[in-house]
């Protein structure tokens, strides 16, 4: 017996499609897919989110002094006159980060293995690249997801079949987190 569903595609593709689907799956809570796609989407989004629970409070807050340039009014530099040239002013700013310990880092890298990078983008901004910005889902699953899930043991997602689809008749369902 195979330990997965080939899902009729090279493994190129197919490995394409399940990571696009557990990234979506991460993203938005919910998807809406065939149910062979759905139990091997299961699979790995579970063993992300068994990670993510691991490895939650493993890591140490840092406090760091930074460098940031002065802004005026409307957001642009504030600059000064210095022997003769425009000098751009700063301000130290102190910063509390958190700084993960190895484990933890070694489990936000498997992650980002299967992840993809998401962007967002504002609906009133749609199609221009000014304000779009960028969706870190492994902090999202260590500081949103993996809080609700502590006390499981597992089974953290569910899957419900909503009917056959009308084109090749397949059984779609809703794979959600639970």
């Amino acid at each position: 017996m195979a330990k997965y569903r080939k899902l009729g595609r090279t493994s190129s593709q197919r490995k394409a499609l399940l990571r696009g689907q557990v990234t979506a799956l991460i993203e938005n809570g919910k998807i809406v897919t065939t149910e062979a796609r759905a139990k091997e989407v299961r699979k790995i989004a579970e063993k992300l989110i068994t990670l993510a629970v691991k490895e939650k409070d493993n890591y140490e807050t840092v406090t760091v002094s930074a460098k940031v340039a002065k802004k005026d009014a409307n957001g642009k530099r504030v600059k000064e006159v210095v022997n003769g040239k425009k000098v751009t002013v700063y301000d130290t700013v102190e910063k509390e980060i958190k700084k993960d310990l190895p484990s933890r880092l070694h489990a936000r890298k498997q992650m980002d293995k299967i992840l993809y990078t998401v962007t967002e983008v504002p609906t009133e901004v749609a199609g221009k690249k000014k304000n779009t910005k960028k969706v870190d889902l492994t902090d999202k699953l260590f500081d949103e997801i993996a809080p609700k899930y502590v006390d499981r043991k597992g089974g953290y997602t569910r899957i419900v079949k909503i009917g056959l689809r009308k084109g090749d008749a397949a059984m779609e369902v809703l794979l959600e987190l639970v």
